[in-house]
């Protein structure tokens, strides 16, 4: 017996070791390596009453519900109605977002006469989005309507699964941290669960995101006075179209230099008048001022030297000056 004992220690020992090894590197590995164990941590949950319809059918590898109710879609709308009075009728637009469960995401109105625009985003629930649509519209004459729509389904599914499996991993790598035993697998440790906790809180973040827009659709409903304008500029081209946009860059340029001199103007006024008239007095001091007038330095010239006389002749004969007589 005690020969048995002794055999089968070290085999105990040795599995072990090779639990905490797996452990590690399902703590540290890859997402492949880990998906399998969030897999089967994940199992309990799916076959709960909690899950969703498509994953309680198999989840993402098998065939989804394909009934509306249970879609995850993204509703957008937008609406240009004319009306008579725009402010009235952005007050029952308002109403109508209200008293369907939703809100005013943003309101930007201009002017308050017959040209009148208000521009209103509303934010209402999913399943009255085409009641709130037809409600507006009924305010006033329609001019035009546009509606759009996205299916997220997949996309939340796929959040779903990615959020189940990094939350084991984040189980996972807690349950390492407190059975570290070493100051450098405390620390490899606690980075790595910073780091999954990361992940998760953005996954999370997603999904809350979403979640939103499918739950809250968004309609954009744009009011107009009987006088406003707000046509859709169409792209033309030719000489005439060039002209009228030269024009406007022309008139637009010269509004700006009116801008910048008008702005200029009063620091000229106060230190470009008396510099100027600082700068006049001086220029009329500076001509009334007489010239001086250069002397030339004296120069003396030493007289010529006489002519020594020829050897052994007659002096040379002065030349008699003429009398003025």
């Amino acid at each position: 017996m005690s020969v048995r004992r002794s055999r089968r220690s070290p085999a105990v020992a040795v599995a072990v070791v090779l639990l905490l090894l797996a452990g590690c590197g399902s703590g540290s590995g890859s997402d492949s390596t880990t998906a399998t164990d969030a897999g089967a941590a994940a199992g309990p949950a799916h076959e709960g009453g909690n899950a969703a319809p498509e994953e309680r059918q198999g989840g993402t590898g098998a065939a989804t519900d394909t009934r509306v109710d249970q879609r995850s879609i993204i509703y957008t709308g937008s609406l240009q109605v004319k009306v008579d009075d725009v402010a009235a009728a952005a007050r029952r637009a308002a109403a109508t977002a209200t008293r369907a469960g939703g809100f005013v995401g943003a309101d930007q109105r201009r002017s308050s006469d017959a040209d009148a625009v208000a521009e209103l985003q509303l934010r209402v629930p999913a399943d009255r989005f085409y009641a709130v649509v037809e409600e507006l519209a009924d305010l006033g004459v329609q001019q035009q309507r546009e509606i759009n729509t996205q299916d997220v389904t997949e996309e939340s599914i796929d959040l779903d699964a990615r959020i189940t499996s990094q939350r084991a991993r984040v189980e996972s790598a807690r349950r390492l941290l407190e059975r570290a035993s070493s100051i450098s697998d405390l620390v490899t440790l606690e980075n790595e669960l910073g780091r999954r906790e990361a992940d998760l809180a953005s996954l999370e973040a997603k999904k809350r995101r979403l979640t939103d827009l499918t739950a809250l659709s968004a309609v954009t409903v744009t009011l107009v006075g009987p006088d406003a304008s707000i046509a859709e500029e169409k792209n033309e081209i030719g000489f005439l179209v060039g002209l009228r946009g030269g024009w406007k860059v022309f008139l637009t340029s010269m509004t700006v230099l009116l801008t910048v001199l008008g702005a200029v103007l009063p620091w000229l006024l106060v230190l470009g008048v008396p510099l100027g008239v600082l700068w006049w007095l001086r220029r009329r001091h500076g001509k009334r001022r007489p010239e001086a007038t250069p002397v030339a330095p004296l120069v003396t010239t030493p007289p010529p030297a006489a002519a020594p006389p020829p050897e052994g002749g007659a002096p040379t004969p002065v030349p008699h000056t003429r009398s003025s007589s």
